[in-house]
């Protein structure tokens, strides 16, 4: 198995811390910007008094995320899945707070929230972004039989290369090098050719052994 030199492993480091704070969760944004917008038009066709007071506490709750307050986001996340569980803005209150449960290092909370989504949530691409987020933080865990099963769930294809790079780094973490190559290879096939992020998935198939 090939290793990397300092310099290519301090890439590697900056480019996963990056991608840790930012990337997924410009992921959980975008999921979030679009299905919103249809759970709004979709409010808007049934204007009754539930659905505003939904829209309302999930409006205070984005203040809140402002604020950097875990206790007050949570509480304000809280209220929206506890009021109004079955609607389009619960599993969305829950991706948000369990991000900033996950920067405040409290995983468990985070864990809790995300499993929330992954079993009430009706709308797949927020399924698919929790199911990225636990996977991340059970790698973190070393709880890798129960990633690599959230990792194998069905998803649509425009996940197929964060699923497959994710699962690369557990199958790795496992010494499973043959299978984290295989992983490592759909995801790079998967990942746009102007991505930045495609050179980091370049660097693990590398250091590897490159492709067979």
């Amino acid at each position: 198995m090939a290793t990397l030199d300092l310099q290519e492993q301090e890439q590697v480091d900056a480019f996963k811390h990056w991608w840790k704070d930012n990337g997924k969760w410009i992921l959980l944004l975008l999921a979030l910007v679009l299905g919103g917008i249809a759970a709004t038009k979709g409010w808007q066709s049934y204007k009754n008094k539930q659905a505003n007071e939904a829209a309302t506490l999930f409006a205070e709750l984005n203040k809140q995320v402002s604020s950097n307050d875990p206790k007050r986001i949570n509480d304000a996340a809280a209220a929206v899945m506890d009021q109004y569980g079955s609607s389009a803005y619960a599993p969305r209150a829950a991706l948000l707070a369990a991000q900033v449960n996950i920067q405040a290092r409290d995983a468990a909370r985070a864990k809790t929230q995300l499993h929330w989504v992954i079993d009430h949530a009706s709308e797949a691409a927020l399924k698919d972004v929790a199911r990225l987020k636990l996977a991340s933080l059970l790698l973190d865990e070393k709880g890798y039989a129960e990633a690599l099963t959230l990792l194998d769930a069905t998803h649509p294809d425009a996940f197929t290369g964060l699923y497959a790079d994710l699962k690369g780094d557990v199958l790795n973490a496992q010494g499973k090098t043959e299978e984290a190559r295989a992983a490592y290879q759909q995801a790079f096939e998967k990942a746009d050719a102007k991505s930045p992020y495609r050179n980091l998935i370049q660097i693990k198939l590398d250091a590897l052994g490159g492709t067979k």
